[in-house]
């Protein structure tokens, strides 16, 4: 026990005449008053932080999408941002397949999704709807977007229906896009 003592004295009269302490400010455990605060988790985005846009792509059943936040703070929205259809059930696949995670948007950043709509334009199954809703969170309301707000006066037409994740960029997310085999099936 005295060779650790000794060796931690000396340890500490080295330091101090390095540094410029005395040998006793430097063996002394010295601590803030006051503990540093940990930063602040990241929350949700509230549904009135953001702004939510579509699109048309100029490309056949394809809508861009945008979500930006507005806030001070980075919040959370959902990876995969939730596209419905009019009152058809279910909503667009997400591409690459993906499980609920949560996509950090920093304050006044904008990320970018593009969605297909239709696997082929002759598609018979295809349903034709008069609007779309998207939503950043699954929590949210979304916003509605109509056809011909969407440059479709005469209906949005729908099949397996296919979006991007969330992206930093309009090109990333066009890319995303792209790596589906545009037939409205997945590539794995």
């Amino acid at each position: 026990m005295l060779t650790r003592t000794v060796l931690a004295a000396s340890a500490a009269a080295l330091l101090a005449s390095a540094t410029g302490l005395s040998a006793v400010a430097a063996s002394t455990d010295i601590r803030p008053a006051h503990p540093a605060a940990a930063p602040a988790a990241v929350k949700p985005c509230a549904e009135s932080a953001l702004t939510v846009k579509a699109t048309s792509s100029g490309q056949d059943h394809v809508l861009r999408l945008s979500v930006k936040n507005h806030s001070s703070r980075a919040c959370l929205v959902d990876r995969v941002p939730l596209v419905t259809y009019g009152d058809l059930d279910g909503a667009a696949v997400p591409f690459p397949l993906s499980g609920s995670s949560a996509y950090t948007l920093d304050a006044g950043k904008t990320a970018h999704a593009a969605v297909r709509s239709l696997s082929a334009s002759g598609d018979s199954d295809a349903r034709s709807v008069g609007y779309i809703e998207v939503a950043a969170n699954p929590e949210h309301h979304g916003k509605k977007f109509t056809a011909a707000s969407l440059s479709e006066p005469g209906g949005l037409r729908v099949w397996a229906p296919v979006t991007t994740l969330w992206q930093p960029t309009r090109n990333l997310a066009d890319e995303a896009l792209a790596e589906s085999d545009g037939a409205g099936v997945l590539k794995v």
